[in-house]
């Protein structure tokens, strides 16, 4: 404890006021949760801090690797674990352990160069009062009368469409992976850039099922008061996503981004996680009631690590099998 205190004092001391943290992230978590932690941060420090986002954390991705000579972001918020890892093999972030990560729930989160904040299982999403027989499968979603009823997420520009390729490659392996998309494709009505634009689309009703994550059942009865989107793991397993922020390698206020790394880990910030996010903390926070609304993870499946090394092939793949 005395530890932190003093890490919090020395950063006090060497924070200017007028001081900009700039962040890059994706237009969820800037148009979501970053509202209500953002303003207790600022205040906190005494300083200001500039979201920017790019639509979907590709985007932020390879505008980070664009900048990477003359990095314009302190702190990039919002890369699963794959783009976390293509970020690392960039060479453009800066190595650091939180403090505070000591106070994980789960040791496995632990990264040298991102921080994880939040967490929740892949699930496919459905619109109770459109869809009578939902799919229960990966198999299912082949089935003719989900034609033309499906919206996918692109795992080229979205971290969200990404886990859900990789939660297919867990089921069927690499290879199966590829042929099970040449067949799911015909069934898809668009692909989205990102997981808000999806969203919206079932909102709409555009859409009647989309790739979201299990936690939207206790979203729905929130929101709406009765489950009307209802989340559905597959009964092959569930895959899990874990979303990470970064300090930029050679970042401009680095003590201002350590600060905030330290910060998503604090209470303050992750009980504003499930209600804003939609998605579980990453410290011991009570659950808000509607969250006994999301259905259990039974078995979680994975990936090699080893396939981060490829995922630039992997994506080419998907590509030539889906778009042509």
């Amino acid at each position: 404890m005395r530890r932190f205190i003093f890490f919090v004092l020395a950063l006090l001391t060497v924070l200017s006021f007028s001081a900009e943290l700039v962040i890059y992230t994706s237009d969820s978590f800037a148009g979501g949760i970053a509202k209500v932690v953002i303003p207790k941060f600022e205040k906190q420090y005494n300083c200001k801090v500039k979201v920017i986002s790019f639509g979907s954390m590709g985007d932020v991705l390879a505008r980070l690797i664009a900048e990477k000579n003359s990095p314009r972001a302190d702190v990039v918020v919002g890369l699963n674990l794959q783009q976390l890892n293509k970020a690392i093999s960039e060479g453009i972030l800066e190595k650091y352990r939180a403090t505070n990560s000591k106070n994980l729930t789960y040791k496995g989160f632990v990264n040298d160069y991102g921080t994880v904040y939040d967490y929740g299982a892949i699930a496919m999403l459905y619109n109770s009062e459109k869809i009578k027989n939902p799919p229960r499968s990966f198999k299912d979603l082949l089935k003719p009368e989900y034609k033309g009823k499906i919206v996918l997420i692109d795992p080229r520009t979205s971290s969200t469409g990404l886990t859900f390729l990789m939660w297919t490659i867990a089921a069927f392996g690499e290879d199966g992976a590829i042929e099970y998309w040449k067949e799911l494709k015909k069934n898809v009505l668009t692909f989205t850039s990102g997981w808000s634009a999806a969203f919206k689309m079932i909102e709409t009703g555009e859409a009647d099922i989309i790739v979201s994550f299990a936690t939207d059942g206790a979203y729905s009865m929130y929101k709406y008061g009765s489950i009307k989107y209802v989340p559905v793991i597959f009964e092959e397993g569930a895959y899990v996503l874990e979303e990470y922020a970064g300090i930029i390698k050679n970042a401009k206020n680095r003590a201002l981004a350590r600060a905030f790394i330290e910060f998503i880990l604090t209470p303050e910030f992750q009980k504003e996680v499930p209600l804003n996010q939609w998605m579980l903390p990453v410290i011991n926070i009570e659950l808000p009631e509607v969250f006994k609304y999301v259905p259990a993870t039974k078995k979680i499946l994975r990936v090699d690590p080893k396939i981060n090394e490829r995922l630039d092939e992997i994506l080419k793949k998907w590509e030539k099998a889906v778009i042509g």
